[in-house]
Order: C-alpha cells, then sequence, then structure tokens
C-alpha cells in the first residue's frame, strides 16, 4: 500500500501519528520536491516498482511524485494544523522582513519608531468595532497583531537583554493560568461569577505585581478622560471617600475630571462616552454639510442661523447639566476596570 504523507511547513519536520505505521511497513521512503526544509531520506524517482510500497512525505498533494502516488490510489495522511497554525506564518514573515535581504524599512524600525503605528493602529481597531464592520475588524486586528510581532522581533535583536515572540506569549500563558486557579487548578471557590472573578483576579494581580499604590500600573499616558475614569476606579476601589475626588472646581482641568468620575459613578466609561459623543457630532455636522448642499448652499459659507436649519438634531439648550454623581461602590469600579 503506497501512502502520501503531507507535512505542514508552518510546523517544520512533524510527523502526524497516523503515519508512524505506514512509516514502519514501508519498502521504500522518500521526499518530494516541495519541501521547504532538509530531511536525510532520498528524492523521490520519476516513477515507483510496483512491488514496493512507497511512501512520500511532501507539502502539498500538487508535488509530482505524491501525485503520481495519489493517482494511482495511494492513501493520504496529513498534519491536522493547530488553532495558531498561521501564526508560525506571521512570524515567519516578520522574521523575513527584519532580515539581510528583507525590507529595508522594516530593518530600519525601532521600537521608539513604530510606537506612533501601535496608537494609529490601535484606533483603527477601536472604530472597526464601534462601526460594527466585521471585515475591519478582521484586518484591523491583523494590524495590531503585527505591532505585537514587530516589537517582539525587535527585542529579539536586543544586544543586552532580548527576548522573542516565544517568551512574550509564555509570559501571557503564565499569566492566564496563574490569575484563573478555578479553570486551570483544583477550582476556586471564591469565584462565583464574573464579577467575583475580577475581584479575584485584582487580588492575584495585587499579589504578584507587589504594588505599593492604588495607581501603580495605570497608563498614565492614555487619553484624559479615560485616564480620570480609571484613577476614579483605582481611588474608589482603595475606598476614598467621594467627596475627596475632585468637585466641580471653576479650574477646567478639574471640572473635566469631576464629570469623569460622575460618569464613572453613574456606571458609565467616561471615554467610551466622549467618543461616542464626538462621533455622533461627527455625523451631525456632515448630515448638515451635505443637507445643505442638496439645498444648493454652500456649506463653507454658512452661519449661524443657516447651520440651524439644516442641523438634523434639536439643538442643545443653552444650560448644560452635569451628571450628578452616584455613591462610588467597588463593585461598580471593578465592573469597569
Amino acid at each position: 500500500m503506497n501512502t502520501v504523507v503531507l507535512l505542514d511547513p508552518r510546523l517544520g519536520p512533524v510527523l502526524p501519528a497516523a503515519a508512524l505505521a505506514a512509516l514502519r511497513t514501508a519498502d521504500d521512503v522518500y521526499v518530494g520536491g516541495d519541501l521547504p526544509f532538509s530531511l536525510d531520506l532520498p528524492p523521490a524517482p520519476d516513477s515507483f516498482p510496483a512491488d514496493r510500497s512507497v511512501v512520500v512525505l511532501a507539502a502539498d498533494l500538487a508535488e509530482p511524485a505524491a501525485a503520481l502516488l495519489f493517482a494511482g490510489g495511494a492513501a493520504v495522511i496529513g498534519t491536522p494544523a493547530p488553532a495558531g497554525a498561521e501564526l508560525l506564518a506571521a512570524v515567519a514573515v516578520m522574521d523575513r522582513l527584519r532580515s539581510p535581504g528583507g525590507c529595508p524599512w522594516d530593518a530600519e524600525q525601532t521600537h521608539d519608531s513604530l510606537r506612533r503605528y501601535l496608537v494609529e493602529e490601535t484606533y483603527e481597531l477601536l472604530e472597526a468595532i464601534e462601526d460594527g464592520d466585521r471585515a475591519a475588524l478582521r484586518e484591523e486586528l491583523g494590524d495590531v497583531l503585527l505591532q505585537v510581532l514587530f516589537h517582539a522581533r525587535v527585542a529579539a535583536e536586543d544586544p543586552v537583554a532580548p527576548f522573542g515572540v516565544d517568551e512574550v506569549a509564555a509570559e501571557l500563558v503564565g499569566k492566564l493560568v496563574g490569575r484563573h486557579p478555578h479553570v486551570f487548578a483544583d477550582g476556586d471557590s471564591s469565584v462565583r461569577d464574573a464579577v467575583t472573578q475580577q475581584h479575584r483576579w485584582e487580588e492575584l494581580k495585587q499579589a504578584e505585581k507587589q504594588r505599593q499604590s492604588s495607581v501603580d500600573g495605570v497608563a498614565l499616558g492614555q487619553p484624559a478622560a479615560g485616564l480620570a475614569g480609571k484613577l476614579t476606579q483605582r481611588a474608589t476601589r482603595a475606598g476614598l471617600p467621594a467627596d475627596l475626588l475632585p468637585g466641580n472646581e471653576s479650574e477646567l482641568g478639574e471640572a473635566l475630571f469631576a464629570l469623569a468620575a460622575s460618569a464613572v459613578g453613574a456606571g458609565l466609561e467616561p471615554e467610551t462616552e466622549l467618543r461616542a459623543a464626538a462621533r455622533r457630532f461627527a455625523a451631525d455636522l456632515r448630515a448638515a454639510e451635505l443637507a445643505a448642499t442638496e439645498a444648493g448652499v454652500n456649506p463653507r459659507t454658512m452661519e449661524g442661523d443657516t447651520w440651524r436649519k439644516f442641523w438634523p438634531r434639536q439643538p442643545l439648550s443653552t444650560s448644560r447639566s452635569v451628571i450628578h454623581r452616584k455613591p462610588l461602590t467597588s463593585t461598580k469600579a471593578a465592573k469597569l476596570d
């Protein structure tokens, strides 16, 4: 019985377990010409004797020797690709781009030069999520993944403290397993639902990080509304009384912080709410300009009353109200963290 064993180039020279029996009983074992790695086996000939059991290792049934055996009724044994196999291909492409003979631009990049792209790609991903655009979501997730692979490849070249994508993944696995003992260990009776899991996550993280302050680990470089909300959540979880949070002071920054804190107290995420309001405003502005254009009015020349005429929503009252802060609880803060 002749057999074709298909090896997945992404996995390297890894044999499927199901092929062992065929390999042990074969009279001849050959390697096809389409494998991207070398094996200590003779290359497949142009024809095979009818009285011998033959195994050909190849990457694809289109390989001539594999195709010849398959046309003669040979069995085919493949290597099932595990979930994440395409990540191996992505790592290989990144390595090729960064290596000698690859892309000159990619080779010049550093962690610092790549920062702007990480921020841009993250915001494009957020926009795809907000728009509910599945095709864009898939694409933008890939662009964010590229940034992870790029930074890991740059880090692997560091002469002092190198690490690569495997170390990054291993650290992530260790973190996820360690912070989910109710899933990966013998169980954790303190975890009963999503809320108690978040509390347990914070307890484990606190013990792991050994932080000295409740605001340790907060990314101070994040957008201001999100930063104010995050600081409010951390302070509330630490037991800070609500009256010590910034109130409606006259300073603009303090007043904006107070609004963000009020949003958190109302169960809202200030950055998300502000982004949603900004996107609604942008849509209204586009709609008014389009309506004016369709009416023969040049939007660039419009003044107050003309803008009001084409504005798609009822104008806001001149008296603005501030969100009234509800009593903050650590549970609510945990849900938003």
